[in-house]
């Protein structure tokens, strides 16, 4: 989807929090553009909801600021109550009302007209959403995903500038899950608002982003398109969070570091410790001789097939750990056999033993 950038949605600049004397968002800089979709993604801790609660006005900032639509919401003494910044909030519980039907339960966030026209509102948004038949109802009768699309409803229902969503798929099983998300992006992408979805599964931020920015310890490490994060991570904690990788110690010397199945270049001075993280679809296998000068052998030790992939395990002589693989053909590979393995450039990054994973 082709976003318009010039048109503002949500920023961000310089925000930092504080809990007590504790940080916890250390000059954070976010921009969203209005119909852009952005997935806050990191580990457990690292400020994710506090980001979103500070967006949708939940929590002070203490330095920095806060635009939403171009217009400022919050800076330190300052701050635009929730209900005035037009956001539409969806936390993981839902957030229901019990004791309401679903349609007032999705009237209760339209803010203008009468109880008529606010209910015939609700039930366009439920509609879109494919649950109007359980307009009637309580939301305890309703399953988890029909609960997720009425309070997605809700939350859209005071149409909002600004989606923020906190991990609201995280208690759906994995196949409604996908149908949910699939539901939910085509209505966000339908209304071109500004999204900030915050997850800590980077298959998710893959499969529903424009764009990805990857938090640590209260700041964003690295932003861009899931292919950026995937291909050309910034550091070792981008290369290990987002996506699978095998981790071969080494040492540079003379521009390159020598691994058991391969060479690559490197920056680094002569003598530092370093890392290859090699991604699984990075090991290309091969069952014939090779070439002993490119490729190295291996023993196949596990082999799963997963749809059209197949996962392989792999043991190396020496201290090597067990390595694994993507590979997208030739199906199940057998326990026991014997292969050459080599490394791809292309999918394997280089960084400085000293950094944390």
């Amino acid at each position: 989807m082709t976003v318009n950038t010039s048109v503002p949605g949500l920023l961000l600049a310089s925000v930092s929090h504080r809990y007590e004397r504790e940080p916890v968002l250390r000059g954070l800089d976010l921009e969203i553009a209005r119909g852009e979709i952005t997935c806050l993604l990191g580990p457990s801790g690292c400020g994710k909801t506090t980001c979103l609660r500070v967006a949708a006005g939940l929590e002070p900032i203490q330095e920095g600021r806060v635009e939403i639509a171009g217009v400022e919401v919050a800076r330190s003494g300052f701050s635009v109550p929730p209900e005035r910044r037009q956001v539409g909030l969806m936390f993981q519980d839902y957030a229901l009302f019990p004791h309401l039907r679903v349609v007032d339960n999705v009237a209760f966030g339209v803010r203008e007209g009468d109880k008529a026209a606010k209910r015939r509102a609700a039930m366009e948004l439920l509609a879109r959403l494919g649950v109007e038949r359980y307009a009637k109802d309580y939301p305890h009768v309703l399953s988890g995903g029909e609960q997720q699309r009425v309070a997605l409803a809700r939350a859209l229902a005071p149409q909002p500038v600004v989606m923020l969503l906190d991990e609201p798929f995280s208690g759906l099983d994995r196949r409604l899950r996908d149908r949910v998300r699939t539901d939910t992006l085509e209505v966000l992408r339908e209304l071109s608002v500004a999204t900030l979805l915050v997850t800590h599964d980077s298959e998710e931020a893959m499969l529903m982003s424009d764009s990805i920015s990857l938090m640590r310890d209260g700041v964003v490490v690295q932003s861009g398109t899931a292919d950026e994060l995937y291909s050309r991570p910034e550091s070792a904690f981008a290369a290990s969070f987002f996506g699978e990788v095998n981790v071969i110690e080494g040492m540079a010397q003379n521009g390159v570091v020598a691994t058991p199945i391969g060479t690559l270049a490197t920056p680094y001075e002569d003598g530092c410790q370093v890392r290859v993280f090699i991604r699984p679809e990075g090991l290309n296998l091969d069952a014939g001789p090779g070439d002993e000068a490119t490729t190295a052998e291996a023993e196949i030790i596990e082999s799963h097939m997963l749809g059209p992939i197949c996962l392989v395990r792999l043991k190396m002589a020496g201290n090597v750990a067990p390595l694994t693989a993507r590979v997208n053909e030739g199906g199940l590979w057998e326990t026991g056999k014997r292969v050459r393995i080599r490394l791809d450039p292309e999918r394997s990054f280089v960084f400085p033993a000293s950094q944390e994973m």
